[in-house]
Order: structure tokens, then C-alpha cells, then sequence
């Protein structure tokens, strides 16, 4: 099990590049997370829905994710309220206190998945949560170290030196943790170190004589490097300012950080592109960007009345104008750019107001659909998978531009001046040849100076990072104190 000191210490990083090195090195190995809170998720072949870092770590293994691996996931609706899936179905929107009287049977839940992937694979890399030590949570702790307890798994905690103070996390960690699950923790790794390990020398020498516990390696800071992450603190590195346009030949894409942002990790294949610009906008001061991309969200409604209240609405307005930017709404932001929401089940709100930007209206059903679909667009293959409670139909006279399944389902909304579209489909922008037949053609109605080159396949992109990942743990690690920790792989 990797757990950290810290959410966003390393955990998930760690995960993904040993579930790499050890798949290169011949070994059966899958990734388990047995609760993870976040909103950016995946559905597997089986049309469950799970994690979307625990999908990309079954890609590091060269597996097709499955349930298994995350059996319990909760997605924030509220400051105090998640919706419960398990085992890739949603059961209920619970509260803590809701969550708590659920621990025994979650448990048990855990360790039969757990149980069956230690069945069929030689090693399952376990990701904790959050930090190793909320020591308020140990009764109702169902993925840390009591997790570890019960199934007999080793331990490694990861610390980020970025962060400061990375001894006394460690230290601190450890010391509040209860004897029987102390002696569970057989070595620390530091992450995202800038500069000479020799530095830190005497800091291990005396974190080991107090703790007995060994750091089994000192991983660098990764310029460049991406991986699917779990949720929106990964969006916290700064931001960069709109671009001019004036004598450039790249993109600007510019996407709305939503409060309740789900699915960000949609953009992600545009960031692999070498004339391809990302950046995140939070108020209505976005420039003039070439793309707008309004993503998924797990609240629909309120993140709507979020968009009008800081102006973001009225920028959005004026930059569908006639020679205005590209405008893309996936899953939530679709629904945004409809007519109108009707919305008794997420948010109660009923009937909200859309910016009438396209001939669709929503209307809010108990059931999620989860569901992967696959067709053409733009006269390229796509596909991608749809995660939402929202049904969105065309109006009279409103055109579709995808067509999904056999025989074929016309999807997504688009203007007559092909500038404002909308999709229910996530994942569409890892399809390569319709990434760059989308980017071609805002590329044309910008008046680019020249159309981007494509990148590469967006897949051997992501093969790349997590290689990449997987070369800074064998530089950077003890292997065979790492490997007597697992059991002597």
C-alpha cells in the first residue's frame, strides 16, 4: 500500500509508475484504490463507473480498467454530500454521518474486491487517501492503514518535499499513528525534490534513528510529467494569462473551471499538442481564446448560477459572436448551453434558464446512465463514454454532429455557423483523428496563420509519461529494499 502525508503528496504518481516498472519487468500487477473521492471517473467495458486514476494506472499495467479496482467512489455534490457509487453503481447521496453507518458492509465490499484481484495477479499496488494519519477517521477508515491491517499489506508512505516541512510529515505521520498499524510502515519515499539528495543526508540518518524506518528513495520533481489526476488540486499550478493573437500560429484553448469541475482530464490530449495552448479561466476575463470549452460538472445547476454570478455567462455570450471563438460544452457545460434545465434530482432547483446558445433542453432523471459509445465525427472515428443523471434532446430545427452506435444515433447539438457545439460524450479528444480534425477547423474559422501539425497518437503520449514515471522510480528508488517490502519479487 502507498499512502501519503498529504492529499496530492505523490500517492497516485507513485502508483501508476510501480504499476509501469513492474509490468516491464514481467510481473502481473493492478492497481486498487478501495475509496476514492473525486469527480473525475471512467467507465469501464462493463459500463461501471470507477476512478479515473485508477483507470490510468490499469493502463500503466497494460490492463483494461475494471471495477474491481475501485470499488467505492464518491463524488462530491455538496460541501457536506457525495453520491455513493459501489462496485460501479450508484446507490445513494449520502452524507458522513450516512457514510459512517455504512462501514461494515463498505468493508466487506473492500476486501472481496481486494481479495479477488490478490487472486488473480502476482502484486496489487493499494493507493491510500488523502493522509495516512487522520487519526479522527480511524473508526470508519476503510482504504489506509486499517485497510492494511486487515489484509496484511506492507506499507510506504510518500511525503512532498515541495510543500516544505517534509521531515517533520513523516515524522508526524508515523508518530500518531497506533502501534499496531505503526509497525505496518516499512519505508518512506520523498517526492518532487529539486536539487542535490546528498543535501538531505542527515535529515534521513535522523528520521531513520527516530522512526526505524528507512527512505527508500528521493524521487526528482518531473518537468512535464502528467497523469490522470483525481481531482482539481492538480489545476492549482498557475495559470497562464490569454495570449495575443496577433502573428501567432498556435491555438488558445481556454476551459471554464467550474467549482464542481468533473472530467477535466477531457483536455488533457490538447495539452500533448505542439501548437496547442491550455489554460484554465475562473473569471470573465478570458481573452480571446480559439477554443472555449465549457466541461463536465457534478452540479449542473449551481455551477450555472456560479457562471452568472462571476460574469463568466456574459463572456461566454460574447464570445459566441459571429467571429468569435470555437464554443465546446461536454456533458454539463452541453446542458449549460441548451435552452433550459429542469432539474429535480440533482439539485432541486427545477426549472433553471440555459444561455440559449443551442436548440437543446435537459431534463434531470434519478438513473445514470454510464454507458461507452463509439461512432464518427467530423469525419473521423471518436469515442468516449457519458456519465450523467441529465437527458439532453434537440429541439426543432437544432442540428446534431456525432454519430454513435449501430445503426447510428445522431448525438451533441451544433449551431448553423458551426461555431457553438455540444456533446454528452467524454473522452472524445483521445481519438486522434478527430482531435485534429476539430482543431483543423477552428483553426479555419480563426483564420489561424497556419493549421497545427498533429501530435502523435495521444495514446503512446500517455505510454510515454507513465515510462517515464516508471524510468524516475528505478533511477530514484531502492528496488531491492522495494522489492523485500513487496515480498521478494
Amino acid at each position: 500500500m502507498v499512502c501519503g502525508t498529504t492529499s496530492d503528496a505523490g500517492k497516485t504518481l507513485l502508483v501508476t509508475g510501480l504499476c509501469r516498472l513492474l509490468a516491464r519487468r514481467g510481473v502481473r500487477v493492478a492497481p486498487f484504490k478501495a475509496q476514492n473521492m473525486a469527480l473525475n471517473s471512467y467507465v469501464t467495458v462493463t459500463g461501471h463507473e470507477i476512478g479515473r486514476a485508477q483507470a490510468a494506472q490499469a493502463m500503466a499495467a497494460g490492463l483494461e480498467p475494471e471495477v474491481a479496482m475501485n470499488p467505492i467512489l464518491l463524488k462530491p455534490t455538496g460541501t457536506d454530500t457525495s453520491q455513493l457509487i459501489v462496485m460501479g453503481e450508484v446507490v445513494a447521496e449520502v452524507r458522513y454521518t450516512d457514510y459512517r453507518a455504512r462501514t461494515r458492509e463498505l468493508r466487506q465490499v473492500v476486501t472481496d474486491a481486494l481479495g479477488d484481484l490478490r487472486g488473480r495477479y502476482d502484486v496489487v499496488v493499494c493507493e491510500g487517501a488523502g493522509g495516512a494519519a487522520e487519526i479522527n477517521l480511524l473508526d470508519t477508515d476503510v482504504v489506509n492503514l486499517p485497510l492494511a491491517a486487515r489484509a496484511g499489506l506492507p506499507v510506504v508512505i510518500v511525503g512532498d518535499i515541495e510543500r516544505g516541512g517534509v521531515f517533520a510529515s513523516l515524522y508526524g505521520t508515523l508518530a500518531l499513528l497506533p502501534p499496531d498499524l505503526r509497525s505496518l510502515v516499512k519505508g518512506f519515499v520523498i517526492n518532487k525534490f529539486r536539487g542535490d539528495p546528498t543535501l538531505l543526508g542527515p535529515g534521513l540518518d535522523n528520521l531513520r534513528r527516530r522512526c526505524g524506518v528507512p527512505t527508500l528513495g528521493i524521487i526528482p520533481w518531473l518537468d512535464g510529467v502528467h497523469i490522470d489526476a483525481e481531482d482539481s488540486l492538480a489545476l492549482d499550478a498557475p495559470r497562464r494569462p490569454p495570449i495575443e493573437r496577433a502573428g501567432r500560429d498556435r491555438l488558445d484553448v481556454a476551459v471554464v473551471r467550474f467549482p464542481h469541475i468533473s472530467n477535466f482530464t477531457d483536455v488533457d490530449p490538447l495539452m500533448v499538442e505542439p501548437a496547442v495552448d491550455v489554460r484554465f479561466v475562473t473569471t470573465a476575463a478570458i481573452g480571446d481564446p480559439d477554443l472555449l470549452i465549457l466541461p463536465g460538472t457534478k452540479a449542473t445547476a449551481a455551477d450555472l448560477a456560479w457562471l452568472r454570478e462571476v460574469g463568466l455567462d456574459r463572456a461566454v455570450l460574447r464570445a459566441a459572436r459571429r467571429d468569435g471563438p470555437v464554443i465546446l460544452g461536454i456533458c454539463g457545460g452541453y446542458q449549460m448551453l441548451g435552452v433550459d434545465i429542469v432539474d429535480r434530482v440533482e439539485s432541486g432547483r427545477g426549472r433553471v434558464p440555459g444561455l440559449g446558445l443551442l436548440g437543446v433542453a435537459t431534463t434531470f432523471e434519478p438513473t445514470k446512465v454510464v454507458r461507452r459509445r463509439q461512432g464518427t465525427a467530423l469525419g473521423a472515428p471518436v469515442s468516449g463514454y457519458e456519465i450523467h443523471h441529465g437527458r439532453t434532446r434537440r429541439l426543432d430545427g437544432q442540428a446534431g454532429w456525432l454519430e454513435l452506435g449501430d445503426p447510428a444515433e445522431v448525438e451533441g447539438g451544433r449551431s448553423a455557423t458551426g461555431r457553438v457545439l455540444g456533446t454528452s460524450l467524454h473522452g472524445i479528444f483521445e481519438a486522434d483523428g478527430f482531435r485534429s480534425a476539430l482543431l483543423a477547423e477552428v483553426a479555419r474559422l480563426r483564420g489561424a496563420v497556419r493549421r497545427p501539425a498533429p501530435a502523435s497518437s495521444f495514446a503512446a503520449a500517455r505510454r510515454a509519461q507513465h515510462d517515464r514515471l516508471a524510468d524516475a522510480i528505478e533511477a530514484h528508488v531502492d528496488l531491492d529494499a522495494l522489492d523485500a517490502v513487496i515480498g521478494g519479487i
